[in-house]
């Protein structure tokens, strides 16, 4: 791969600093021989919740680390929130909120001191403010009860909240956080989707990487998929939900009249299918199913044909399948659904 930069940015400059929170060209990590991110082009627009989808090990926190400055990219180029990154991070990083690869604290110091401690360290952090940030920052996650309360003390999930707490100590345009919601209970998950839900609805760009298939369902606009460190996706997620192929399926025991009719409408038959396994007997149902690619036959248009057509339909359902369905489809593995 050539070492020399990307050419100039595309739609510059009008579209990259003033739609997009996040913008990479050609961005690649490598390690000895290894790419652990290979060649993505990122595109977050400003508002939205982003979430970076992708199993264990494809690819997501290094690439959190180079948009933040954390780690240098062996190539390509990255913008955040209009600026160029590394080189202009002074300017982009107190605008930036993040949590990276689990919180660190003191443990001997309760969760408001480490908050205290850790606005102290930012020198562009009021401090006449101070009280009343870390206060409503620890209230917002949920630790309001825990912050007199030594750090060491704390749970996976309180700690995982804190480091959020911290993210949002002050406002930002940007919150980065890389797996928000790892170790916390399903109603501590409840809290961190509702907080990431707010921090949307007051114009705040949440980037949010997870390999929890729900938790970027339930409260993401837009998505990007990693596998092996390539950028395989990207889109809202109603887009992305789309890439796969729409399916009708009719209950009847009228098989060869169904797919008369289903054929005229321009649908293709390509199974037929017995529930369980079961060998029919004559007159009981089969179950005919149809693909259709993106649907452009309305449900109720498909059996009101069925029935003029004289097919006894005992059941029809339109499946345009899962999320979950398209991302195996792309990176060839699984992903954890529940969260």
């Amino acid at each position: 791969m050539s070492a020399e930069p990307p050419g100039p940015w595309p739609g510059d400059v009008t579209r990259s600093a003033g739609d997009l929170a996040i913008e990479t060209r050609g961005l690649t990590k490598r390690f000895g021989h290894q790419a652990a991110v290979d060649q993505i082009d990122l595109a977050v627009p400003r508002g939205s919740v982003f979430g970076f989808l992708g199993p264990n090990g494809s690819g997501k926190t290094t690439t959190i680390r180079m948009l933040l400055g954390l780690a240098s990219a062996s190539s390509g180029q990255i913008r955040v929130l209009g600026s160029e990154m590394p080189s202009e991070f002074h300017d982009v990083l107190p605008r930036v909120g993040a949590l990276v690869e689990g919180p660190a604290f003191y443990p001997f110091l309760s969760g408001a001191a480490n908050l205290h401690r850790l606005d102290t360290a930012d020198r562009q952090a009021p401090s006449a403010t101070r009280d009343a940030r870390v206060a409503e920052s620890l209230e917002r996650v949920g630790l309001a009860h825990a912050a007199g309360k030594r750090v060491g003390a704390y749970s996976l999930g309180m700690k995982q909240r804190l480091g959020i707490a911290n993210a949002i100590l002050r406002p930002r345009e940007l919150l980065m956080l890389d797996e928000p919601t790892n170790g916390l209970d399903p109603q501590g998950t409840r809290e961190v989707r509702s907080l990431i839900r707010s921090l949307s609805g007051d114009g705040t760009t949440v980037f949010v990487s997870s390999h929890l298939l729900a938790e970027i369902e339930q409260i993401c606009t837009h998505a990007a998929v990693m596998s092996t460190g390539r950028l395989v996706a990207q889109g809202t997620i109603d887009q992305l939900r789309s890439r796969g192929e729409t399916r009708v399926r009719v209950r009847t025991p009228d098989l060869p009249s169904a797919r008369v009719v289903l054929g005229s409408l321009g649908l293709s038959v390509d199974e037929v299918a017995r529930e369980r396994g079961e060998q029919i007997r004559s007159g009981e149902d089969e179950f005919v199913t149809a693909a259709v690619g993106v649907l452009d036959v309305r449900a109720e248009d498909i059996v009101a044909a069925l029935v003029a057509g004289g097919v006894r339909v005992r059941g029809f359902v339109v499946d345009e399948g899962s999320l979950e369905d398209q991302f195996v489809a792309l990176t060839g593995e699984g992903f954890d659904v529940a969260g």
